[in-house]
């Protein structure tokens, strides 16, 4: 039997949560991958004791503007491949896209736009939604098992944030966003977090000028999606809201396969 615990976390700047105890933290996580989300950095930006983790393999996938953006994947298991972006430079030069293989499943790795910047970011993130869907199926159609996590920036479900009403005209909660999620799941990929988990008041981000973290005044905006061959092997998912050192908290899930 192998078991794998997978987690993933926006940390808001890798070298920002560095100083906040986070290889203590990752030594204690248990985790078998760590996918990191907005990591600000490039690796001649970060010290060895972060790139040369003793027992993981370390990727880093940097934008090309510094301090921004970016993704990094820690396993215990070194990959069989990795492969870097979609192949699309417009998107992959934004270092956002990180996939792994390993022996049963293929890992990606994504931090998708965020669209509230304006109309033409909101395009791109849209655009960016659209490419990685036809990227997933493609993966799905060589016979790939995935599992894509990660910050996608949208809440799917009124459930999913504290305020749906005041938030349906603000990127994040649009319908074509939304839509777009609708459109992912019908595909026949699965919110491995809704599978255990129906509960109101389950968040992942939290705006931190308004103190809404104490407050639990939250979006769900972080996710394992597992394609349907991998249900099975789907033992747990579950939030960390006590991780502190980012607007994020990490999310996870437990595969078992015999």
């Amino acid at each position: 039997m192998k078991i794998y615990r997978l987690l993933s976390w926006n940390v808001n700047g890798l070298r920002a949560v560095l100083k906040k105890n986070f290889l203590t933290w990752l030594q204690q996580s248990a985790a078998d991958v760590l996918c990191l989300q907005e990591i600000k950095a490039m690796s001649s930006q970060l010290p060895p004791d972060v790139l040369y983790y003793p027992g993981y393999d370390v990727q880093i996938q940097s934008a090309e503007r510094p301090g921004y953006s970016g993704v990094a994947t820690f396993s215990k298991e070194k990959p069989l491949s990795v492969q870097r972006g979609f192949g699309v430079n417009r998107f992959d030069s934004e270092g956002r896209i990180l996939e792994t293989e390993y022996p049963q499943f293929t890992l990606l790795n994504i931090y998708f736009p965020n669209g509230k910047s304006g109309d033409e970011r909101l395009q791109y993130k849209m655009d960016f939604y659209a490419e990685a869907l036809k990227y997933f199926m493609k993966l799905r159609n060589r016979g790939k098992k995935l599992v894509i996590c990660g910050d996608v920036n949208t809440a799917h479900k009124p459930i999913d944030l504290k305020r749906p009403k005041e938030n349906e005209d603000v990127s994040g909660f649009l319908p074509m966003e939304r839509e777009w999620m609708d459109q992912w799941v019908s595909k026949g990929f699965i919110d491995s977090f809704r599978v255990f988990n129906q509960k109101p008041d389950q968040y992942t981000w939290w705006d931190m000028k308004s103190a809404a973290r104490e407050r639990n005044v939250g979006w769900r905006i972080d996710y394992h999606f597992i394609s349907e061959d991998l249900k099975p092997c789907l033992k747990e998912a579950f939030i960390l809201p006590e991780v502190m050192g980012s607007d994020h908290c990490p999310v996870g899930i437990t595969l078992e396969f015999l």
